[in-house]
């Protein structure tokens, strides 16, 4: 070729680029590729409006599909909404998802962060946009044409899923607080509510309310310092915590504190006063505050349905009671926390300051044991009784007791109950009173003692509460009686004084339909502590209540006059629970010896401070083993801690042990 026909061809060139470059640009999209890092890609493939405030990639390619994009919806919301709903090429999921997340997302534009005192929770606006979202999901789960079982491992679903949730758990705690404002004021709360157009109905009736609740909180709006897991189960619902206003808690007059008596505030729920007392004590609540698990049902069977109803019913389970539920012909599992009632009701019950004000006979202490149920009492799962130790509540066991809860298998065979008592008292007082209110409070529930829940009890004690256990599952027979009379020249009425008040404290039984034991850091044997200088510095700081004081004086007065007759000194007085735990104590000395139930099984788990010494000359710093170890245990477990053994995992670890062992040795109680 010439170089003047070069030339030529040079000119064209660019000429030649521009048109190609034009027609490219009109009919052919050009693709590109930018890596993206694995883990980016899957948070953007889950990230959504709920998590990030923007539309999730799935929503925004339905969008796409219909001409559509998040900033346009964010515009004009309804016209969005009618594009979608009036675009044919999309299919059913694709529009039910997308809307719901869209609905969701002007609920949280229309919802305020800070809910300020006085004012309405939500406006109608607000909770409209939120049954819109909820109805969407449901729509989306159980009328799209495919079962949530079909999609059980699809990523858009679980988002959907959340979607409705959510919104759930929005809309209950607008409607639970206008049912409470009606009940309140005197009105039906199980009647329908009007919220612009929609008509709300609820039904509270799986939970057996026995008072109007106080309060409704969403579970995930609350955490806990001390516990170290939070159990959930995941599954359709809100995930709720529903708090209930305490019962009145009355303490006796205190010596020393002057004659008024003090109420405190501890416990909550459906209570019995305790029969042949003078005061209104209740001898059990439930816990102040309850697992729910609520549900938003719309009215219809189909789709159409659905979509043009105005009606919705909020369904409220107890999670602990209810793992499924049926739906649409489908079996659906129900959503749960079983954490977070037990974590709210611990921080609001002042049982860390009231203890120690018991323990030192101060004001707003307690008296006499309260049994606390921790779930709704259940007839087919066996009951744990769970005892703390010296200057101590329930919040002891805050950890083994979340673990029991949180495990599936232990918690659909088992429901907890604790006892709260005044650590002060002498320990056979305590023993019979925690006996009696124990017995009173499964009375109560099962009178024939029939149900399963009756039958095979484990009892769980830590310290002092260890030794109470193993009393509970002992029989004294005449040897702690015997021991007394020993000790003291006793005739006439002055024996029957005594024999009175002292008798029924001395003279037990072991408890009846009892399995199986759990002693921590029991000292059985007393501890040497309790009478070295500082024990009996603690020990004189330890004041009983006027109710013991008056309920015992004249039996000791009586004591004394009988050991002044034979010694010329007038030494006995009511002992505390300090005095109780001297290794030398005589009562201590003596109930060391009585022998457990036969065939009862029972395990030890004993704390060694000093891993470095030999075990027999051990302790935890203040249990030795020596008064720990109890020949004839099927288990020993020795652990490296301190005497609050019970909080640590090992520990923990011990008890689930044992407690799957007892539920393989005994079996699974079938539900009806």
């Amino acid at each position: 070729m010439s170089l003047r026909a070069m030339m030529g061809v040079g000119r064209l060139l660019p000429a030649v680029l521009a048109t190609v470059l034009l027609l490219g640009s009109s009919g052919c999209a050009m693709v590109t590729v930018k890596q993206v890092a694995s883990s980016d890609s899957l948070v953007n493939k889950r990230s959504d409006v709920l998590n990030t405030g923007k539309l999730s990639p799935a929503s925004r390619e339905t969008l796409s599909a219909a001409g559509l994009d998040e900033a346009q919806c964010e515009k004009d919301f309804l016209v969005c909404r009618s594009t979608l709903l009036m675009t044919d090429d999309l299919n059913v999921e694709q529009r039910l998802s997308t809307l719901s997340e869209l609905w969701v997302k002007a609920a949280l534009a229309l919802t305020p962060k800070k809910h300020v005192q006085g004012e309405p929770p939500m406006s109608d606006a607000a909770l409209d946009a939120w049954l819109e979202a909820a109805r969407y999901g449901y729509a989306y789960l159980f009328h799209s044409g495919r079962s949530p079982s079909d999609r059980a491992f699809e990523d858009r679903q679980t988002q959907v899923r959340d979607y409705y949730n959510y919104a759930a758990e929005k809309a209950a705690v607008v409607l639970f607080t206008r049912a409470r404002a009606a009940a309140l004021a005197g009105e039906d709360y199980t009647q329908p509510l009007s919220a612009g157009s929609w008509t709300l109905a609820s039904n509270y009736g799986q939970l057996q309310l026995k008072s109007i609740p106080a309060q409704l909180v969403p579970a995930g709006s609350v955490s806990f310092v001390g516990l170290r897991s939070t159990y959930r189960r995941d599954g359709f619902g809100a995930e709720l915590v529903m708090v209930m206003d305490p019962p009145k808690l009355v303490a006796p007059v205190i010596a020393g504190d002057g004659p008024q008596v003090q109420g405190s505030d501890s416990g909550a729920g459906a209570s019995t006063p305790r029969r042949g007392r003078d005061t209104d004590v209740p001898v059990f609540s439930e816990m102040s505050a309850i697992n729910v698990t609520a549900l938003l049902r719309f009215q219809g069977e189909t789709l159409d349905d659905v979509m043009r109803t105005r009606r919705v019913e909020l369904d409220a389970y107890s999670p602990e009671a209810t793992e499924r539920i049926t739906l649409h012909g489908e079996s659906v599992p129900l959503a749960g926390n079983f954490t977070a009632a037990y974590g709210l009701w611990l921080a609001q019950s002042g049982f860390a300051t009231q203890s120690l004000r018991t323990l030192f006979g101060l004001s707003e202490g307690i008296g006499e044991p309260h049994i606390y149920l921790m779930q709704p009492w259940d007839p087919n799962r066996r009951i744990i009784f769970m005892l703390h130790g010296l200057a101590s509540s329930p919040e002891a066991w805050v950890n083994l007791a979340n673990e029991i809860m949180g495990d599936p298998e232990l918690r659909s065979q088992f429901q907890v109950w604790q006892v709260y008592y005044p650590t002060n008292a002498p320990i056979a007082l305590n023993r019979y009173e925690i006996a009696t209110a124990f017995n009173q409070t499964l009375k109560h529930f099962d009178p024939q003692g029939s149900a399963p829940a009756s039958k095979d009890m484990v009892y769980i004690g830590h310290s002092m509460g260890g030794v109470l256990a193993r009393l509970l599952v002992s029989d004294s027979g005449e040897v702690l009686w015997d021991d007394l009379l020993a000790s003291y020249e006793l005739k006439g009425e002055r024996l029957k004084r005594v024999q009175a008040k002292l008798g029924p404290l001395l003279h037990f039984k072991a408890q009846p339909h009892v399995e199986r034991a759990i002693f921590i850091a029991a000292p059985h044997q007393g501890t040497d502590i309790a009478g070295n200088k500082l024990g009996r510095l603690i020990g004189r700081l330890v004041r009983l209540p006027l109710t013991i004081l008056g309920k015992f004086e004249d039996v000791f007065l009586a004591l004394a006059q009988a050991e002044q007759q034979v010694d010329g000194t007038a030494k006995p007085k009511i002992p505390n629970s300090i005095d109780n735990l001297k290794a030398s104590d005589p009562f201590v000395k003596a109930a060391a010896h009585l022998p457990i139930e036969a065939g009862l099984k029972y395990h030890s788990i004993i704390a060694q401070r000093k891993p470095e010494l030999p075990l027999q000359q051990s302790d935890d710093g203040l249990v030795p083993y020596w008064s720990a170890h109890l020949p004839g245990a099927l288990s020993e477990k020795v652990i490296i801690s301190g005497h609050s053994v019970q909080e640590t995992p090992q520990a923990v670890l011990e008890v689930r042990r044992i407690l799957h062992q007892d539920i393989d040795e005994v079996g699974v109680v079938a539900k009806p």
